[in-house]
């Protein structure tokens, strides 16, 4: 079965098609490098490396889902099973300062992406959803049912939950698609062999990354966004979920589509059921690398939330997904990773792979 994976160079997309391959699955890889790594030959730095892992062929194609003409060559050469949607861009208060950057590429290339499906009658559609979907956030621990778009923060957000709403409204009226919208928390960590991790440009978005990389030398200290929520310590809450769990959840979803095979459009929310705050997950960084991390306690960023943690049983019951690794084990494996890759896919190590 071939499977389509969009964004799949990325630090989500390559631990999916691992996974996808572990499992037995076929994969098409299509990145446009935005959040990924392009060695030398204008291949994927990170597929190299997956295909190391399995031992199987990852064949990748340069593609930006804005562009139709060169998005349609991939679903006219291959006879697609389904579709796993990852590629987007993606940070919060970035979003506040380039709105129509993010509504450009997140919704027309989404868009493109669902009617090419339509029209080469791929039925089978799993997303990458997001947990800003429930903004602020009303009740916690958050459930599917808990209310959406109503409180969204940010242009990023909105994409997302746009996007949900295209994939419902298309689902309700192509009655033979089977929709899986997977609304993920925040993912972290790296796979254990150290060969796949998040390799950021720049100063890194997100905060894991950012952490290993204080940890290494590269930046002087840790920009904390926010240290007065009403929250224990202050620091905004999250749910952290290891990479490598989130990737399983992702064949959870489509081992539910192929053996069930009608199931209109399911929502799950993949995290781990308990939130923690940015100075625990500073903590246990600091305790499983034996660094330091100093601190910069800075204002909120734009768009962010206080707290977002979810309950996930509805995933267990239905999926047979829960989380295996705890915090710990995600700041070893982000730790070891940026150890063996102090220049993530750019370095000489990572490139000879």
């Amino acid at each position: 079965m071939k499977i389509l994976v969009t964004g799949a160079a990325g630090f989500i997309g390559s631990h999916v098609a691992l996974e996808l391959l572990n499992a037995g699955y076929e994969v098409i890889c299509i990145d446009n490098f935005v959040n990924a790594v392009q060695d030398a030959d204008g291949n994927a730095a990170s597929l190299k490396r997956v295909e190391k892992l399995s031992a199987k062929r990852a064949p990748f194609q340069f593609c930006d889902l804005c562009n139709n003409a060169d998005l349609e060559e991939v679903f006219r050469k291959k006879k697609l099973y389904a579709v796993i949607h990852l590629a987007a861009i993606k940070g919060v208060g970035d979003s506040t300062e380039r709105p129509l950057e993010y509504y450009r590429n997140n919704l027309i290339g989404s868009i493109n992406l669902i009617c090419l499906c339509k029209k080469y009658n791929v039925k089978n559609f799993i997303f990458s959803s997001s947990s800003t979907v429930y903004g602020v956030g009303e009740a916690f621990p958050l459930k599917e049912t808990s209310r959406t778009g109503c409180s969204i923060t940010n242009p990023y957000a909105q994409t997302k939950y746009t996007t949900e709403k295209i994939l419902i409204d298309t689902a309700n009226v192509e009655k033979d698609w089977n929709v899986i919208i997977l609304r993920y928390f925040n993912p972290i960590g790296a796979h254990p062999s150290r060969l796949l991790g998040e390799d950021p440009r720049g100063v890194p978005l997100n905060l894991a990354p950012y952490v290993s990389q204080v940890a290494i030398g590269k930046f002087p200290y840790l920009r904390v966004f926010g240290d007065t929520y009403n929250t224990p310590d202050g620091t905004a809450i999250r749910d952290f979920l290891h990479i490598v769990d989130l990737a399983q959840g992702h064949v959870a979803a489509l081992d539910r589509i192929r053996k069930e095979g009608s199931i209109g459009c399911e929502i799950y929310n993949l995290g781990t059921g308990r939130g923690r705050s940015i100075l625990e997950v500073v903590e246990s960084f600091q305790k499983v690398s034996g660094k330091e991390i100093k601190l910069q306690m800075c204002e909120m960023r734009p768009g962010d939330v206080e707290r977002l943690y979810c309950d996930t049983s509805l995933a267990k019951k239905k999926l047979g997904w829960e989380c295996k690794l705890d915090l710990d084990d995600m700041c070893r494996d982000m730790w070891n990773f940026q150890m063996k890759n102090p220049n993530g896919y750019r370095s000489k190590e990572a490139n000879d792979g």
